[in-house]
């Protein structure tokens, strides 16, 4: 209890973005009555390596961050690695955490973060583009989700096809906020 009134104070302490819509804890943003797909066919060696937060859904421990990127490594016992990094707005580093990331299932993943006593969350990659340059990440419970892309910059194709794949399972949009890069 007390780790949980620990993230609580901490993510209280990240200062909002202007306009930003700041997410409760247990927030959820899609209609868990609807199915969740995740994505049938997955290679995770070419989810590897950097994608960049162009948008999420507002979560506390997010609160403020800027030009966020996602980092994902081969580890020699079969997991992924986990880089999470959240800027200021100046580009310097506000903050990092790293975990590791086991595959479940098509498309399904564990992640565990080293410094977060809960257990594992749901990680789902709901569609990622043929040619794994824009992902769609999803929680069964709703409470997360994110669209990433290689570039800083995602064209406007690929960012309505990703909506569009929030929409397909359940998420609301206008709670989506885009990530300033």
């Amino acid at each position: 209890m007390r780790a949980l009134a620990a993230l609580l104070l901490l993510a209280a302490c990240g200062k909002a973005l202007p306009n930003e819509q700041v997410g409760g804890l247990f927030e959820v943003y899609r209609d868990t009555t609807l199915p969740i797909a995740s994505r049938a066919v997955f290679e995770p060696a070419r989810y590897l390596g950097t994608w960049y937060e162009v948008a999420r859904y507002p979560v506390p421990f997010e609160v403020g961050c800027v030009k966020v990127t996602a980092e994902y490594g081969q580890q020699a016992d079969g997991t992924i690695s986990v880089l999470n990094t959240c800027r200021n707005p100046d580009g310097s580093v506000k903050s990092q955490i790293k975990g590791s990331a086991e595959i479940v299932g098509p498309g399904r993943l564990k992640v565990s973060f080293h410094s977060v006593p809960f257990g594992a969350s749901d990680y789902w990659v709901l569609w990622v583009d043929e040619g794994y340059r824009t992902a769609v990440v999803g929680a069964p419970n709703g409470r997360s989700g994110w669209i990433l892309n290689r570039e800083p910059r995602i064209p406007l194709d690929r960012m309505n096809a990703a909506r569009e794949v929030l929409d397909f399972n359940g998420y609301d949009l206008d709670r989506l906020m885009e990530v300033p890069q």
